[in-house]
Formats: structure tokens, C-alpha cells, sequence
């Protein structure tokens, strides 16, 4: 008589919020489309500060602490389960040991693999499809990326949960795999159902799970053609009032909407209306004041590209200006 086939042992999804929304976007569409049943709370005591408070109607909302949440889903047929946590923030305070407390309880699931969702910010053009690069725990588990065409990430790091937890993973022996797709850099603060799509893709291939994306394709599709028209208007204004005069987001802060965030990264490349960078002591020095700027708050870096097409001399700092973006999150 032949033995009932066991059943592999699930894997957990883990999502914070991160550049493009990538990790929050994948993990609530794996919710919603596979109808998860929502499971316990993971303790926030400890880990989560608040600054502020919601108003409405005049009146204020009581202070909430940011919830994590988790959500099962019993694969009908022969295939794996999956676990996904969800979470609103990041935490503020003990951020390993949080990781360590998330861990203990997907554990007690039963859970043999971690599995994050990140994003890359580069220079990606917003018409292009994103590639999805990984990084795992282990070498085996690295071999079934580039099995599944997946090029390791070489050098760099991830920011915030969604790579600590698989730091936290790798020291207690579990696997974990960190799937990484490419953002725009100049709309890293839209969020990005295109490059969630890409890294769901990827993901439903390793888990061997059957999981719809029609739904997110059509969301991509729309982000598609909400970025176009973002981007010709762009270039319109550009026509009108010069390059200087395109401030994406006024003095570095968060953009209101999608629209009002694209670059000029699709613009030819300006030809300078003074002496280049390099002979140009004015230049130079407004050019390293935006760098620094860049450094410490990424949303600069569309003012510091600008500046750079307007002297004409993007190529010559490409790398450098790059480099801000290697960190993903």
C-alpha cells in the first residue's frame, strides 16, 4: 500500500513598508487573492514609537500602535502552505529582536522557509519591465534562484525588516530567500504594482503555488500609463520654464501624488548653458551640496539629476549618483 504523499512544509511571507511599496503591495494581494484567514497579532510592545494622530471631523482618533498581522492559507491540494505577516511599519526600537519574536512564532507555524519582498531603485525606465534579482540564506537556496533565472544580488544592502529578517533567519538555521525588484529611482516614493507583479512571479514559481496576477497586471498597466502621462507633461514644463525651473517636490519632501513625482529621466540629455562642471567652481559646489543633500534624503536626488542634465555632465558623475540608490529597501 503507497503511503499519502507529506505535504512540503510551508513558507512564510514577511512585508513592511519599503521603496515603491513593493513588499506591502505583493503580500496583500497574496491575502486578498488566495482568501487568507486572518490569524493573531504579533506583539508591538517595546518596538513601535508614535509621532502623530489621526483627525477626523474635528475630532481625535485614539493613539494606535501600528499592528502586524498574520494570515494562513491551506493549500487545497498536495502543495505547501503559505503564512504571510503583514505589517503597517516598520518598528522603531529592539529591531532584531522584534525579527527574533516574529521568528519564534513561524516556528511554532511549522515554517521552513522566510521569504521578503524588496525593492531596487535604478535607473529604470518606467515603460520597461523590471527585473527581479534575489539573495538567500543559504548557497542551495541560492542555486534555486539561478535555476529559476534569478541573478544573486553581488554587493549591497537591504534596508530595514524585510532584510534583517532573513539576517535573523540565516542565524538560527532557516532558509530565506529575498526577492528584489527594480524601481524607477525617480518615483521610489509611487508605489509600484508593477515591480510587486515581477517579484510575485518570481515568488509563485520557487513556492510551487498556482497564484492569479491578472488583477495586479491590470494595476500595473494603469501605474504604466499614469507614469507616461506624468512624464510628457514633465516634458512640456520643461519646454515651457527650462529645466531649473522643474522642482519635482519643492525643498526635498514626500510628493502628494504619483503624478506629481516623475523626472526627467526619459529627457534627452541637456546641453550645458555654461562651462562645464569641472571648470565651474559654482557649479561644482552646488553640485556636492545636492550630493550631500542626496545622501541623507534620497527624494533630493531628482533636483541633483537635474542640476546634472542642466551642466551636462550626468555621465560623468553616473556611478556616484547611482550609488545613492544601491541600498534597497
Amino acid at each position: 500500500m503507497t503511503e499519502p504523499q507529506r505535504k512540503p512544509r510551508p513558507w512564510m511571507i514577511a512585508a513592511w513598508p519599503g521603496m515603491g511599496s513593493v513588499a506591502s503591495i505583493a503580500a496583500l494581494y497574496l491575502v486578498r487573492e488566495l482568501n487568507m484567514t486572518e490569524g493573531e497579532d504579533l506583539p508591538t510592545a517595546g518596538h513601535f514609537d508614535v509621532s502623530d494622530v489621526e483627525a477626523r471631523d474635528g475630532l481625535i482618533a485614539p493613539v494606535r500602535l501600528p499592528r502586524g498581522r498574520f494570515f494562513q492559507w491551506v493549500n487545497p491540494g498536495a502543495g505547501r502552505d503559505l503564512v504571510v505577516f503583514l505589517s503597517e511599519a516598520q518598528p522603531s526600537y529592539a529591531c532584531l529582536a522584534y525579527a527574533n519574536e516574529l521568528l519564534d512564532i513561524a516556528q511554532r507555524k511549522g515554517v521552513e522557509r522566510v521569504v521578503t519582498f524588496a525593492s531596487l531603485a535604478c535607473g529604470l525606465h518606467p515603460a520597461e519591465h523590471p527585473k527581479v534579482s534575489g539573495v538567500a540564506t543559504d548557497v542551495a537556496t541560492l542555486d534555486e534562484l539561478r535555476r529559476a533565472e534569478v541573478s544573486p544580488i553581488a554587493d549591497g544592502q537591504i534596508g530595514g525588516l524585510n532584510g534583517l529578517l532573513l539576517g535573523a533567519a540565516a542565524a538560527r538555521g532557516m532558509t530565506g530567500v529575498g526577492l528584489l525588484a527594480e524601481i524607477p529611482f525617480f518615483a521610489m516614493r509611487v508605489a509600484n504594482p508593477k515591480a510587486a507583479r515581477a517579484a510575485l512571479s518570481v515568488f509563485s514559481v520557487l513556492a510551487g503555488v498556482d497564484v492569479s496576477l491578472g488583477a495586479l497586471s491590470r494595476q500595473a498597466a494603469a501605474f504604466d500609463k499614469a507614469m507616461a502621462e506624468a512624464m510628457e507633461r514633465m516634458r512640456r514644463e520643461a519646454e515651457a520654464n527650462g529645466p531649473e525651473e522643474i522642482d519635482v517636490d519643492g525643498e526635498g519632501g514626500e510628493p502628494e501624488s504619483a503624478e506629481a513625482k516623475p523626472g526627467l529621466e526619459a529627457e534627452p540629455e541637456a546641453k550645458p548653458d555654461k562651462p562645464p562642471a569641472a571648470e565651474d567652481p559654482a557649479a561644482v559646489a552646488r553640485i556636492e551640496e545636492l550630493f550631500s543633500l542626496a545622501s541623507r534624503d534620497v527624494s533630493h536626488a531628482v533636483r541633483l539629476k537635474q542640476e546634472l542634465d542642466r551642466q551636462g555632465v550626468f555621465g560623468k558623475y553616473e556611478e556616484r549618483f547611482l550609488d545613492l540608490f544601491r541600498r534597497a529597501g
